[in-house]
């Protein structure tokens, strides 16, 4: 990504760097690079041109704005600033990869407008530095990105819902170490997954509130000589407030870590997810619609949970770019260094990953099959409903330890093939540790009804547990939740549509 550097702008309106730079037949040298700097092995080590094309229409957004603020503060003319603003309507139309050679994107754009203008479009990089452009380039492109994954995770927290409502009496075992633990319901499962992504939208939105902020005009880092109008850029550009002291503006990248920090984080919900479905297909607790899933290339019988286990692997993307970019990070002097160049590709590379893998893994979980019969025999297995025992006794008066200890020795004494102590053995321990018989507390009926994996689910009512009445709450609360996250989301994406209208009816202006 572009980030190139020692970019600091001092020519002023245009001046004669600027009318040197026009000059298009001058071999390798460029608008930035002088003769001396133009040639050399490294030209092409030092160029970021094909991965900036990320941020071209980003970088094209801000050169308007910067242009019609230079207009309006007079420190450029309006008839220049037209046709800067002019000649950068056709480098869009014909694209990226129809820009000069450059080092970076924003020195190929710079380019192709003094090819268009002449020298005088030089006056586009009046009181600016690359440093500064790229810093909002890098931002506006960002939330961007980081929009559209709120959007993804958001709909995933809907599907999860869907599933959740349909599948609320649907028993299932619950494990803890992978054993069989207490049982639950699928719905009860799933809306545990949507409460970690409803953390993980809520650190996004978080993030991109830092995201959001003006670092046009700081120039290098110093600021500038020029009376620039840094709030009216922001205006234009869609940025909620300016990123304040020039240095820290041009040269922070921590909105990066913390949006790959946020990204890495939900990647890791995403993981267990899929762990939790991989380790429930190789049980038959679910079946996997074909679409996620996949056979083997020699086992016809095969039917593999291999989305998710990409999605799993995934991880280690978002893991590694944050990582990667901590690393790059580290050690930096204020204010600009070279390495910042590699910095924005790990942030990308998270993103692309996890949104795309927010979108498999609640598509296979929201279109899978979720057989009753077998999940709610599986409930029983291991006597999972043991805790349910123990906690009627605890009910009836016995204190819970005691109660712990007499189910955990009938326990003990289940022959492999049963999962469960029948009432006659669990009276007969009860009668040894308490001194009477299991009825002195606990009806027979009642008890029965605690070995069963349905009723057990029942009894959990408390509130957040798996009980049906206490997952409607939590599915209100869930709808509730969605929507608000769901109108902020709408709420960023209007600003932003607003800021880009201004931007077109004040470069309209100029035409």
């Amino acid at each position: 990504m572009s980030d190139g550097g020692d970019r600091d702008a001092s020519e002023a309106d245009g001046g004669d760097a600027a009318d040197a730079s026009g000059d298009a037949d001058r071999g390798d040298e460029t608008v930035v690079r002088r003769e001396r700097f133009a040639g050399g092995p490294a030209r092409s080590f030092l160029s970021s041109l094909a991965d900036d094309e990320r941020i071209f229409a980003a970088d094209l957004a801000v050169d308007r704005a910067h242009v019609v603020m230079l207009a309006e503060q007079d420190i450029v003319g309006r008839e220049t600033a037209g046709e800067i603003l002019a000649a950068l309507d056709d480098v869009e139309a014909t694209g990226h990869g129809a820009l000069p050679d450059g080092e970076d994107v924003h020195e190929a754009i710079e380019s192709a407008v003094i090819e268009r203008v002449g020298p005088d479009g030089g006056k586009m990089h009046t009181a600016r530095s690359r440093n500064d452009e790229v810093a909002a380039c890098i931002r506006y492109r960002l939330r961007a990105d980081v929009l559209d994954l709120i959007e993804t995770v958001v709909g995933a927290r809907e599907q999860l819902l869907d599933v959740a409502r349909a599948e609320r009496e649907t028993v299932m075992p619950g494990y803890t170490h992978l054993q069989p633990a207490q049982p639950t319901t699928v719905a009860h499962w799933v809306l545990s997954y949507e409460q970690a992504l409803r953390r993980d939208t809520a650190r996004l939105l978080d993030a991109y509130a830092r995201i959001n902020q003006n670092p046009l005009g700081s120039a290098a880092f110093a600021g500038t000589p020029f009376d620039v109008d840094r709030e009216r850029t922001a205006e234009l550009l869609g940025f909620d407030s300016v990123a304040e002291n020039s240095m820290d503006a041009s040269a922070t990248r921590d909105f990066l870590v913390e949006t790959t920090s946020a990204v890495a984080t939900l990647a890791t919900t995403l993981s267990g997810l899929a762990e939790d479905v991989v380790v429930m297909a190789s049980k038959g607790h679910v079946d996997l619609h074909d679409d996620y899933s996949s056979t083997s290339s020699i086992m016809p019988q095969k039917k593999n949970p291999d989305t998710l286990e990409l999605v799993r692997g995934r991880t280690g993307d978002a893991v590694a770019g944050l990582n990667g970019l901590l690393t790059n990070l580290k050690g930096q002097p204020r204010a600009y260094n070279r390495d910042l160049q590699r910095a924005g590709r790990h942030a990308w590379d998270a993103i692309d990953s996890v949104t795309e893998s927010v979108a498999v893994a609640a598509g296979a979980v929201a279109t899978a099959d979720w057989p009753a019969e077998t999940l709610e025999a599986a409930a029983s297995d291991g006597f999972a409903t043991a805790t349910g025992v123990a906690d009627l006794l605890a009910m009836a008066g016995v204190p819970f330890r005691t109660a712990h200890e007499v189910v955990a020795e009938a326990a003990a004494g289940l022959e492999a093939d049963e999962d469960a102590p029948d009432y006659a053995a669990l009276s007969a321990v009860a009668e040894d540790a308490l001194g009477d018989p299991l009825s002195t507390y606990v009806d027979r009926e009642a008890l029965e009804a605690a070995l069963d994996p349905v009723e057990s689910v029942a009894m959990r009512d408390s509130r957040g547990g798996p009980a049906p009445d206490a997952v409607d709450a939590q599915v209100s609360t869930a709808e509730d939740a969605v929507a608000i996250d769901d109108e902020a989301l709408a709420d960023r994406r209007r600003a932003v549509d607003r800021a880009d209208e201004r931007l077109r009816t004040e470069v309209d202006r100029y035409a």
